[in-house]
């Protein structure tokens, strides 16, 4: 099934078993790809010795910002199997606070998700108006 086909289904088809298979294997796929990345990213820190004092700075600088990207996806992993967890238990797809469907479309683009549009919006202006109050 392409995601053509997907979007084309019947909301009353909405998390049907073959929807289901299918955001499994993208969620699978997407988490072999990010340890792939991850394990890239640390072959990718160079720690050669450099003699020459800026050159060791852009090093480390690259070093840094590499690390940070690898932290980044290390933290996608536990959201990617619970994403697969709530596959298994029959919840995903549904928002996790108010129990409205998520949505095919923005499940493409965010197969993690865990929150409807209308409540991801909602829990972002609160955490606006708190990081403001602050």
């Amino acid at each position: 099934m392409d995601e053509e086909a997907l979007l084309a289904m019947d909301q009353a088809d909405y998390m049907n078993a073959e929807q289901l298979a299918f955001f499994d294997a993208r969620l699978l796929e997407l988490r072999q790809e990010t340890l792939d990345e991850i394990e890239a990213s640390k072959v990718d820190i160079n720690y050669e010795r450099v003699s020459d004092v800026s050159d060791r700075a852009t090093l480390e600088e690259e070093a840094q910002l590499a690390l940070r990207l690898a932290d980044r996806k290390r933290q996608l992993i536990p959201k990617i199997d619970k994403a697969r967890q709530r596959i298994r238990q029959g919840d995903y797809g549904y928002c996790i606070e108010s129990g409205e469907p998520i949505g095919i479309a923005r499940l493409l683009i965010r197969p993690t998700a865990e929150y409807s549009t209308d409540i991801k919006n909602i829990n972002e202006k609160r955490e606006r108006r708190y990081e403001d109050k602050r």
